[in-house]
């Protein structure tokens, strides 16, 4: 048998056609069984999300120039765990301070900044010491750099309200009346009017008739 089909050239062909399709059709089940299988690790429900509000502890830090993203450290920036905000997310953040309230960008990580820890970056060390460990609110306005897990912008919201304020306007007040042209017939009604003596037409005798 095996010289049969070392000989013949049709025969090859057809083992190799049969090899090629066994191999593809293995390839396709494998990829179809790995759809089906979940994601390895567990899940953590109380993830943030995009419109999410939850409570965070804040700290501050004023060291370092550079961040774990390479943009250079500024007023605005912040550092999380990536497992919950990575990097690229954008939060707003309500403090007991309105000096601190504000939207942060999270570009940068630490390995002390682990769990629902958020490290503001501040220019003045004093300053940073100062703010000390506080509990704040945080809303999710977006989450990574992916657009789509993203909260209505602060724009959006704005040109709404603009809207919904110009369509709730009262209409203008309609324009004064032209005033009616005193003519002659007018101004002879309004004297007789202020006049109460009444008028008598002249009547003229009549000619006597010629004899």
């Amino acid at each position: 048998m095996r010289r049969v089909i070392s000989r013949s050239a049709w025969g090859k062909l057809m083992v190799t056609s049969v090899a090629i399709v066994g191999f593809v059709l293995a390839y396709e089940v494998s990829m179809l069984d790995s759809r089906d299988e979940g994601p390895p690790g567990i899940i953590d429900p109380s993830r943030p999300a995009a419109g999410a509000r939850q409570l965070f502890t804040a700290t501050a830090y004023c060291k370092g120039t550079t961040t774990a993203s390479g943009v250079v450290v500024r007023t605005g920036i912040a550092a999380s765990d990536p497992a919950l905000l990575p990097v690229g997310s954008v939060v707003n953040v309500t403090t007991g301070n309105t000096k601190y309230n504000g939207v942060y960008t999270i570009m940068d990580t630490g390995p002390r900044v682990q769990g629902r820890l958020l490290d503001l970056y501040m220019w003045s060390c004093h300053e940073a010491l100062a703010f000390g460990r506080q509990q704040i609110e945080l809303t999710v306005l977006r989450l990574g750099w992916n657009p789509n897990a993203s909260t209505p912008s602060l724009i959006d919201r704005l040109f709404r309200r603009r809207e919904a304020a110009a369509k709730t306007l009262p209409p203008p007040p309609p324009p004064p009346a032209a005033e009616p042209a005193l003519d002659a017939v007018s101004i002879d009604d309004e004297e007789a009017a202020a006049d109460p003596t009444p008028v008598v037409d002249s009547v003229e005798p009549a000619a006597a008739p010629a004899p």
